[in-house]
């Protein structure tokens, strides 16, 4: 069989490659998925779901619909082409219709006249976007408590992950033999098998594990030695996302022999559904993406985790939020499934959000309120601050500090920048030895070409007691990240300090006429910067974290929807990683400036509120298309092409769709908008306050309102130009509940405006 399989392949190859290079593209046929059939097919009864209703794919009716829709492909393709001269890689039936195919460019214009084809878009590549955190947020005392404990947090949900995979012998994913996992019916993905172990990858907590790389396969971006043909990750990422979500509670944290604490997932009794989509040194392929999701919904998650976006803004389609990408995660959410997509990684640059679209909770990463400091104390008695996760060199015992430029075997190695102690070869071993050593810290660091990882390991191999990493020119405001080693080692971040350092070493080191270095006789210490220090200060956005505004097509115009959404832990966090990994946390410069929504969105979150908010701002799948439908620059047949839903109605302008937060990208004189708040508590009055940047007056009506249990109630928010500034503005509306609610989030919601005249 696999024979017959392998010549199969090599002919589709040669049929390709006859008619011109192959691609992936992504077809989308009309007729409607299964989350939308109304009916109307002889033979085949309705399959649509209400509005944020669960899909029952086990019902027979959805599975004969499904199998209808990929018949069809199949005769599509089957009627255009030669067996032999395509590969179709998936059928997608549930959350849109259309599939994924490996053909020739001419094919594909083939298929773009064919009957029944809405569009033929060539794929495109993505990317890939702990232990105090749940203290952080409050959730051993303000949320684990309310669902029964941090053994029950989390009981009988499913989150979904796209990710890079999982590495399932970790003891974040452990099945606890004391209080077992039982099956949970409503779940029905499958495990695959390990090849090369025959091993499953699921053992109750982790509750399935299937991998999609059809297309990187076809792409001929797939190495199976690293990328594996298997749930298994290859790259660290898919489980560190896992076991920040849903790892074990109490997991020992332990790295070079020191436990830095226990780990804990925010839902540790959460189940695990894995769905590998992403590979170690290419990311991953839309295609493959939009099968995971589409399996994943299928089998019935509750939650879907995507660490994963594009490259780029879409270039194929007119907006941001019409691709397939977006409007399959639109089927996820009718279908009742929460989704939630790292905002990226783009940081801090403006404009560089990979997550778009309203119906996603677009998530920017904050820094926590841990830091981890060390010292260096020098023989002159001095002691200087720096960073460093590292234990101490011995107590009450000083060293000799050697300077890597000082130790060379041979002069000639000036060329391979041997101050950044990346090459234990060319140092001299004889000196290094039962010494400290001095290293700079230079450009290489920040490109990636140098590594705190192989500092270490030179020093290491070469006997150093430990190492200094200075700093002696940076930006001012610049922060560094932390990184874990096994030796005594230590940053010192701060150029006044450094200078502090080459000056007392340069002092106590006689040299002699030429500049070699007749004895060493600066010494010092390193402490022990294992300890983490708390501060109570207000969350950090991440350098790295992306940053609106968002936008809503590819030439960067700017759209009226706040994204991200909102702000969590996102930087520093200790979790799980798979030994197959090779990324690494590195010194990266962040200078800190004041943080606007385009940073945070609504604001930092705040799990204890959000289990009794008191309003909401309720929008659904009718609201998203209303959106749409009001949408300038998107008609409606385009809309109808991707959601095959008719625009019945428009909302006056996209700024009022129902969220908690206001956007508008132009403001020209007076604009009102409205908003709908529903009480999900008991009779309760509200005051509302607005307060807004002088350029923008605001004013909200009605001042003052009273919501019984269960009613909604619609206010309204008038923004008028005083000043023309050709900048955003920004402001805050405040909801104050006679009971103690505040707003939808606790700290107000987040206006912004630019002003055109």
């Amino acid at each position: 069989m696999r024979v017959v399989e392998f010549w199969r392949t090599v002919f589709v190859l040669f049929a390709l490659l006859i008619n011109g290079k192959a691609e992936v593209y992504i077809v989308t046929m009309e007729g409607e998925p299964v989350i939308s059939y109304t009916g109307g097919i002889p033979g085949f009864e309705a399959t649509a779901v209400e509005s944020d209703e669960k899909l029952d794919a086990t019902s027979q009716l959805v599975t004969s619909y499904a199998q209808h829709l990929e018949q069809k492909h199949d005769m599509l393709l089957d009627s255009l082409f030669d067996r032999g001269t395509y590969k179709k890689l998936y059928s997608y039936k549930h959350l849109i219709n259309g599939f994924a195919v490996h053909t020739s460019p001419e094919q594909a214009e083939t298929l773009r006249r064919a009957p029944d084809v809405k569009s033929v878009e060539r794929d495109w590549k993505v990317r890939r976007l702990t232990t105090h955190t749940p203290q952080f947020l409050g959730l051993p005392t303000g949320v684990w408590p309310t669902g029964g404990g941090f053994d029950k947090a989390g009981e009988d949900i499913i989150i979904g992950f796209v990710d890079s995979g999982i590495f399932p012998r970790h003891p974040s994913f452990g099945s606890p033999s004391s209080d077992p996992y039982g099956p949970l019916p409503k779940y029905r993905g499958k495990c695959e098998v390990d090849p090369d172990t025959k091993r499953e990858f699921c053992n109750g907590k982790i509750i399935g594990a299937q991998h999609f790389a059809e297309a990187a396969i076809a792409a001929g971006a797939f190495n199976p030695s690293i990328d594996f043909a298997s749930p298994m990750d290859g790259d660290g990422h898919g489980s560190h996302t896992a076991a920040i979500a849903a790892g074990n509670n109490g997991i020992p944290v332990r790295i070079h022999g020191h436990e830095f604490g226990k780990a804990s997932g925010m839902a540790p009794r959460a189940r695990i559904a894995v769905y590998k989509a992403l590979y170690r040194l290419f990311g991953g392929f839309i295609a493959d993406v939009v099968a995971a999701i589409d399996q994943a919904v299928h089998d019935g998650v509750d939650i879907l985790s995507l660490s994963v976006g594009p490259n780029s803004p879409p270039a194929t389609t007119k907006t941001t939020y019409l691709n397939p990408f977006d409007i399959t995660l639109l089927g996820a959410v009718k279908a009742g499934v929460f989704v939630a997509q790292a905002a990226g990684n783009g940081g801090p640059f403006p404009k560089t959000l990979v997550s778009y679209s309203p119906w996603i909770t677009s998530v920017a990463a904050a820094i926590d309120d841990r830091r981890y400091k060390n010292h260096l104390y020098l023989g002159n008695g001095k002691i200087l601050p720096g960073i460093g996760l590292s234990p101490s060199t011995h107590p009450n015992q000083t060293y000799t500090l050697v300077a890597a430029n000082d130790v060379l075997l041979d002069s000639s190695v000036m060329k391979y920048s041997p101050s950044d102690c990346q090459r234990p070869e060319v140092l001299n071993k004889n000196l290094v030895e039962g010494n400290v050593l001095i290293c700079g810290y230079s450009f290489n660091f920040v490109v990636g070409t140098a590594s705190i990882k192989k500092v270490s390991e030179t020093a290491k191999s070469l006997g150093a007691i430990g190492f200094v990493l200075a700093v002696e020119n940076v930006s001012p405001g610049t922060k560094f990240d932390p990184v874990p080693v096994g030796i005594p080692g230590i940053l010192i971040t701060d150029v006044t300090k450094s200078m502090d350092l080459i000056d007392y070493y340069n002092t106590s080191t006689p040299r002699d006429w030429t500049g070699r270095v007749k004895s060493f006789k600066g010494t010092g210490s390193i402490g022990n910067g294992l300890m983490p220090i708390l501060y109570k200060s207000a969350p950090q956005v991440a350098l790295f974290s992306a940053r609106g505004p968002n936008i809503k097509d590819f030439s960067f115009q700017d759209a009226d929807l706040l994204k991200p959404d909102i702000l969590a832990p996102g930087s520093l966090i200790w979790a799980a990683w798979s030994p197959n990994g090779t990324d690494e946390p590195n010194y990266v410069a962040m200078k800190l400036v004041t943080a606007t929504p385009f940073d945070y969105g609504s604001g930092h979150v705040n799990p204890r509120s959000a289990l009794d908010p008191g309003l909401i701002f309720d929008a659904g799948y009718e609201d998203y298309l209303g959106f749409l439908c009001t949408t300038p620059g998107i008609d409606a047949h385009e809309i109808r092409n991707y959601t095959n839903a008719p625009c019945n109605y428009t909302m006056g302008h996209p700024s009022n769709l129902n969220t908690p937060s206001i956007t508008i990208s132009h403001l020209v004189k007076t604009q009102t908008v409205s908003r709908t708040v529903t009480n999900v508590a008991e009779e309760e009055t509200y005051v509302i306050t607005a307060r807004m940047q002088p350029a923008v007056a605001i004013e909200a009506n009605p001042p003052a309102m009273t919501l019984r249990p269960g009613a909604s109630r619609k206010f309204t928010v008038s923004l008028t130009v005083r000043s023309v500034t050709g900048t955003y503005s920004f402001g805050e509306i405040l909801m104050k509940g006679s009971r103690g609610h505040q707003g939808a989030g606790g700290s107000g919601d987040p206006v912004c405006f630019q002003l055109s005249s």
